[in-house]
């Protein structure tokens, strides 16, 4: 007795410092048990609590009166499934007639007190079925990506949502995109997983860093092409405009309207030309856009004009030619001249992280998602990576990269040096850079970036 009283303190004991200490590990070993065990006990309760019952059918009263039984209680949404995951429970329901999916959306943070969770989002699958994800514990307080993610072209896992899912930056769903935050929001680290992610991915990456190149020219390995100053920037971007062209001249030498081809053989961007024939995409990162736009002369000023120019014209045009835009900046508004409101229109996808004042959330999410501006502005300070991400569907969600360290993201670029794709449009603009050492000599650890 005494041996079976020292076990369960031992174990009490591990399951604490566990809580505090590891809560990923905690919740695989004793919290996804004691989670199961609270929804299956308390949901029907819950559920009534939560206003989320309906009466019984009036059949059902019928045969109640006529067998002189009880009256049947109110019925609560069927549930389909119950899964446990890495990061909490996923809770599939089936909604009883009358009900409506954004009852339960509306309920989430009732349900969240209720069943001791840490957080609870609801989605609609389909029509009268709705997905619970509830997750056990802070996921973005120490960001753990999981070993098995999707593959796909042109979609990285950049980051971890709130309920415990993989985000993805998906170039082919999403063809450009903002990200925003101020001075050490986490903004760069993001760009690095970005960068990272793209790496192995058969992608020419091009850089336009304005800050003298000291956050993308570490990486320079892995660009086709990179500019550190407006002037260059210009000439670069202009390249990408005429080659644009030269790809859509491509695609329609290679249409293939004919009678004996199927409608979806049809081609109307690269992704539908075959693979020998299909130009390599491409994809522009903006460090500090701003740069880009601001003037003091009236020889900037025509600058600035046609770099706006161009970059309105790769965002209106550049995505059936392989071209994409991932713009960042620390705010992004009408304040930088005519024709930056014309190019947000064109970012879809919105990332912004901590941010100083409600202006620039508004910037981000005014347009697309208002609710989701308090939601950026109320990010602390002292959990960097930490951000809002939306599209212009309305949908949002909290996000956090993990920490991914300047050497690192060297390391990932460099591995990968090989796969940097020849684009003769772009020659011009290959960053310099020092060969790989030998095999024989790896790179040491701690040996500063080479760019």
């Amino acid at each position: 007795m005494t041996g079976l009283l020292v076990s369960l303190l031992l174990v009490g004991v591990i399951a604490v410092i566990l809580r505090w200490q590891r809560p990923a590990w905690y919740w695989m070993t004793f919290g996804v048990t004691f989670a199961a065990l609270r929804v299956a006990v308390r949901y029907t309760s819950v559920m009534d609590a939560c206003g989320l019952t309906v009466p019984p059918a009036r059949w059902r009263l019928s045969l109640a009166r006529m067998a002189n039984r009880p009256v049947p209680e109110s019925r609560a949404p069927r549930i389909l499934r119950l899964r446990p995951t890495r990061t909490g429970l996923v809770l599939r329901l089936k909604l009883r007639p009358g009900q409506d999916a954004f009852d339960v959306a509306s309920a989430t943070d009732r349900l969240r007190h209720s069943f001791g969770m840490y957080g609870v989002t609801s989605r609609e699958l389909h029509s009268g079925v709705v997905e619970l994800r509830m997750t056990g514990y802070d996921v973005l307080r120490r960001v753990q990506m999981p070993a098995k993610t999707d593959h796909a072209p042109m979609r990285i896992p950049v980051a971890l949502r709130e309920d415990g899912s993989v985000h993805y930056r998906d170039y082919r769903a999403v063809p450009h995109g903002l990200t925003l935050g101020a001075t050490e929001s986490g903004k760069s680290v993001y760009q690095r997983n970005l960068v990272a992610g793209l790496a192995s991915h058969d992608v020419a990456l091009v850089g336009i860093d304005c800050k003298q190149g000291v956050e993308l020219f570490p990486l320079a390995r892995r660009f086709s092409a990179l500019a550190d100053n407006p002037d260059t920037a210009l000439e670069l971007l202009e390249t990408l405009v005429q080659h644009m062209g030269d790809v859509y001249q491509l695609i329609r030498a290679a249409q293939r309207i004919t009678v004996d081809v199927p409608d979806a053989d049809i081609a109307a961007d690269i992704w539908d030309l075959p693979a020998d024939m299909r130009p390599t995409p491409v994809v522009v990162l903006v460090d500090e856009v701003a740069e880009l736009a601001l003037f003091a002369t009236k020889d900037e000023e025509k600058r600035r004009d046609r770099i706006v120019t161009a970059l309105v014209r790769l965002a209106q045009l550049g995505r059936a030619a392989g071209i994409y835009l991932e713009i960042c900046g620390q705010r992004f508004g009408s304040e930088l001249g005519k024709g930056i409101t014309m190019l947000r229109a064109q970012l879809t996808g919105r990332t912004a992280h901590r941010v100083n004042d409600e202006s620039s959330a508004n910037m981000a999410f005014g347009d697309i998602a208002p609710d989701a501006v308090l939601a950026a502005i109320q990010i602390p300070t002292d959990v960097p990576g930490i951000a809002v991400s939306g599209d212009s569907t309305g949908g949002w969600t909290r996000i956090r990269a993990p920490h991914t360290s300047l050497r690192q993201a060297v390391n990932i670029c460099n591995r990968h040096a090989d796969r940097t794709p020849d684009v003769p449009a772009l020659a011009a603009f290959r960053p310099a850079v020092a060969p790989l050492p030998s095999a024989a000599a790896p790179l040491a650890k701690t040996a500063p970036a080479t760019a």
